[in-house]
């Protein structure tokens, strides 16, 4: 059995759960401090920093009687990170002991304010849980360093798997829901920048019984927030255009297709927050306000993804029309600004082939009017 102490996120007990895969039953936790350092959050980071300090102790978790699976797994997750499992001397109850722990990599970050656990928990504790269950599924199909490469797309799944777990239920006429459905295993047999989740599960039946054994598969994207821009007074909208690898690999014959804004909702981001950040990063648009359209899903078949949908009200005068998008991203975006008569004429003859725009479309002819007496 051996004994590890953690100064950083796996203190949180749900987390240290996750990662070694079962309840901390047998395992004594306590506290101990490592002397000559102090604990820091990173800012704009989900994590802690611990950084030397002359006279202070970092306060941490001990926990002892893990087993040899328990520290195989936490080293792990550990070395998604590029941490290593080094010997250091604790001091607890004016002992000092010699035990292990996971020391991080060097690295740039700037140290914020102090870091407090229950701070933290309560903005990243459930989303970094949902983010290690997927790590610790690529254990033996992934090295730690190719996870790592693909942890940001990781992170951003398991914060839409929070935001789904935050929503009022919706359910269907039927009531069914999670509790009506048995998951008996889950994999990834692909996961890059998108992943592919396999599961077999069975569930119940419109006649109360429970189906045979299934296997099921999904696209694992992330939430998205789509806004249209509309300027009621000039009675336009702005779209944008880009290339898309959907069509491409479809083989249509159009790969650039008009759009709205668009973007993934990042973790600790609200979808309000992703989609008045994609307006400036996309057109350079300073959206005045925001109007719910529809929140669903676009093809609950086959994926996961979660489109929260929008009309953003805005000042869209001639010279608002550009070439943008982030150069880090190797995106090529252009705005084109039309009367919304024209892009009204353009659904109706097929030119506008992304549905989540058709449908902010469709949303915004039913309420102009509205809007335009309004402005």
């Amino acid at each position: 059995m051996s004994a590890l102490f953690f100064y950083g996120t796996l203190r949180h007990l749900p987390l240290l759960e996750t990662v070694v895969g079962h309840p901390l039953d047998g395992i004594t936790l306590s506290e101990a401090g490592l002397p000559g350092y102090e604990i820091r959050g990173a800012k704009g980071q989900a994590f802690p920093l611990i950084l030397p300090k002359e006279g202070s102790s970092a306060i941490g978790l001990l926990a002892e009687g893990l087993s040899d699976e328990d520290v195989a797994r936490l080293d792990y997750y550990e070395r998604v990170f590029g941490y290593d499992l080094i010997w250091v001397d604790l001091e607890q109850d004016g002992q000092m002991r010699r035990v292990q722990m996971f020391w991080p990599p060097e690295s740039s970050y700037e140290a914020g304010p102090a870091f407090i656990l229950s701070d933290w928990a309560a903005i990243w504790g459930s989303t970094n849980c949902a983010a290690a269950k997927e790590v610790l599924l690529h254990r033996g199909q992934k090295t730690p360093e190719e996870v790592g490469a693909i942890y940001r797309m990781i992170h951003t799944r398991a914060a839409a798997q929070v935001l789904a777990q935050q929503e009022t239920p919706v359910l269907g006429p039927s009531g069914r829901g999670l509790a009506d459905l048995e998951v008996l295993s889950e994999s990834y047999p692909y996961a890059n920048f998108f992943a592919l989740k396999e599961m077999q599960l069975r569930y119940r039946r419109f006649d109360g019984s429970m189906s045979p054994v299934v296997d099921r598969a999904a696209f694992m994207g992330s939430d998205a927030a789509l806004v249209l821009p509309y300027d009621p007074v000039r009675d336009r909208v702005l779209l944008i255009e880009q290339f898309r690898m959907g069509p491409l690999a479809r083989g249509d014959h159009g790969p650039w297709q008009l759009e709205p804004i668009a973007g993934r909702v990042d973790p600790g981001e609200t979808p309000e927050a992703c989609a008045r950040r994609e307006a400036v990063e996309e057109a350079e648009l300073d959206l005045k306000a925001l109007k719910e359209i529809h929140l669903g899903y676009p093809s609950p078949g086959c994926d996961s993804e979660f489109f929260h949908i929008y009309l953003g009200l805005a000042d869209l005068p001639d010279e608002v029309t550009q070439i943008g998008g982030l150069a880090s991203e190797q995106e090529d975006i252009k705005t084109h600004l039309m009367p919304l008569d024209r892009a009204l004429e353009m659904l109706d003859t097929g030119q506008i082939r992304v549905t989540p725009l058709a449908l902010a479309l469709h949303w915004l002819a039913r309420n102009r009017e509205t809007l335009r007496r309004g402005a």
